[in-house]
């Protein structure tokens, strides 16, 4: 299927050069206008797809009880999107990058369509949703790469902060307004008329793209030239970040946050929350609400401060602190004013980290590489998210949870600290992540490449390549 896309995608891309009217009405909007009209449009549609996931979260919790459905769930999510990230970087860079996105839009769009067919036949199962996230997860591996990439031929580096602070906003927004906008709208609507509404959510955010010019890198360098064979472009963006080893190690750094990350905030966080509550729809919603309340404060002062002068210390101390104080807040809180109040104060921080992360990317990678080399840090960096939803529900269902239990194993160890009973083995694992996340952070400074990348490693100059619109 993808490969019929990949063609598709050259076969109309003539045709998406082609002006209209619209486009050249809009044509005298900066750059940074025109990133805000897409942003705004993307938001509104990852509120949509926010909603969805929420429903569909309680919908597949509700049929097992576990905590290992919900982890596959973000298994298979990741599954595909490593796979094929290093063509879609190929894609990327060829192509027009505002035609990727609608693509990619469209695709994940169907998607939730076909999830809704399913379950208004009353054929719905949790293995679709692992099918549907999979596949969905292939189509963004499409759209994140073009999205990032088409930031640096839209605004100036002094702006990349900014913008992945809005962009951070955008995200937090969506988990604050999700959860409760599902609870309502499945009183009103039922899970039917949610997926409906997120399937519209899609066509909303294609909009300005098809009327936003975005610029085209061309480059007249022969080596360039001769190396845009696809066998070779495959290999480009991999190959340019390992002949660099500051941007190497601090992508290897990184890989073990996602890793960290992903054992307990994506993976157990819903789970351990619902075992500790009784299944409280309400505290869940509430607790998942104060993460996109952190993240929308951190959004903002991302979006007005730009980020730390040493990005570098925007990742390594924020992202410890984050660590040390959210996950121990998380782990020993039995109470879900607690937990909000700690994955407020932890989420407040993730914006710095990744607009600080984002930036020293951007500013290093060369906009004519940025779709490959982009998603060929996607398909490296997001390895470590399947990694810790593989291995998170069966750490928690089989191992921590009985050991936690009344007269379990390690109920005397820890019980006293963290309870016991339902839950308690998950909260035992955001222990575990603390003391973990705080040194995987910690330890970039270990290395000179990476702590002195940003002086040593020069910025691309944008100047230098010609573009066209």
């Amino acid at each position: 299927m993808f490969t019929a896309v990949f063609y598709c995608l050259f076969a109309v891309d003539g045709y998406t050069q082609k002006d209209n009217r619209m486009t050249q009405r809009l044509s005298h909007l900066s750059g940074m206008q025109k990133f805000s009209l897409i942003w705004f449009a993307q938001m509104l549609s990852q509120f949509g797809t926010a909603t969805t996931r929420f429903s569909l979260m309680i919908w597949a919790y509700q049929q097992s009880g576990q905590a290992t459905p919900l982890a596959l769930i973000g298994f298979f999510s990741y599954s595909l999107y490593i796979l094929i990230s290093p063509m879609a970087g190929v894609v990327v860079d060829r192509l027009d990058r505002r035609l990727v996105m609608i693509v990619s839009d469209v695709g994940a769009g169907l998607m939730v369509l076909i999830l809704l067919l399913l379950y208004t036949s009353g054929q719905l199962l949790i293995w679709h949703l692992y099918v549907a996230v999979a596949l969905t997860g292939a189509f963004e591996a499409f759209q994140v790469p073009a999205y990032t990439a088409s930031i640096s031929l839209l605004v100036t580096k002094e702006q990349y902060g900014r913008v992945s602070g809005m962009r951070s906003f955008s995200e937090a927004a969506s988990q604050v307004i999700a959860p409760a906008l599902a609870a309502q709208l499945l009183i009103a609507f039922g899970l039917g008329g949610v997926m409906l509404i997120d399937f519209f959510s899609f066509f909303v955010g294609i909009i300005p793209l098809l009327f936003i010019s975005i610029p085209r890198v061309i480059t007249s360098n022969e080596h360039e030239q001769a190396d845009r064979r696809i066998r070779a472009d495959l290999v480009t963006g991999f190959n340019y970040i390992r002949q660099r080893p500051g941007l190497f190690g601090l992508l290897c750094i990184y890989v073990g946050i996602n890793v960290t990350a992903a054992l307990t905030y994506y993976a157990i966080l819903a789970p351990m929350v619902l075992a500790r509550t009784g299944g409280d729809e309400v505290a869940l919603g509430n607790v998942q609400a104060a993460m996109g309340v952190g993240g929308i404060i951190g959004g903002i002062i991302m979006s007005i401060w730009g980020g730390p002068k040493r990005r570098i210390h925007g990742i390594f101390l924020v992202g410890a602190f984050s660590f040390l104080t959210g996950d121990f807040l998380m782990a020993v809180g039995r109470t879900p004013a607690v937990w909000m109040f700690a994955i407020l104060f932890a989420t407040i921080f993730v914006p710095i980290i990744v607009g600080s992360k984002q930036t020293i990317w951007q500013s290093k990678v060369p906009p004519a590489l940025q779709g490959r080399v982009f998603a060929a840090r996607g398909a490296i960096e997001q390895i470590g998210m399947p990694i810790g939803y593989l291995i998170a529900g069966p750490i928690a269902d089989k191992l921590l949870e009985p050991a936690m239990r009344e007269g379990g194993a390690l109920a005397n160890v820890f019980g006293e600290l963290l309870g016991t009973g339902p839950g308690a083995g998950m909260a035992l694992m955001f222990l575990c992540t603390s003391i973990a996340g705080t040194i995987i952070c910690l330890s970039g400074y270990l290395f000179p490449k990476v702590r002195q990348i940003e002086g040593d490693l020069p910025d691309h100059s944008i100047d230098a390549l010609p573009t066209v619109i």
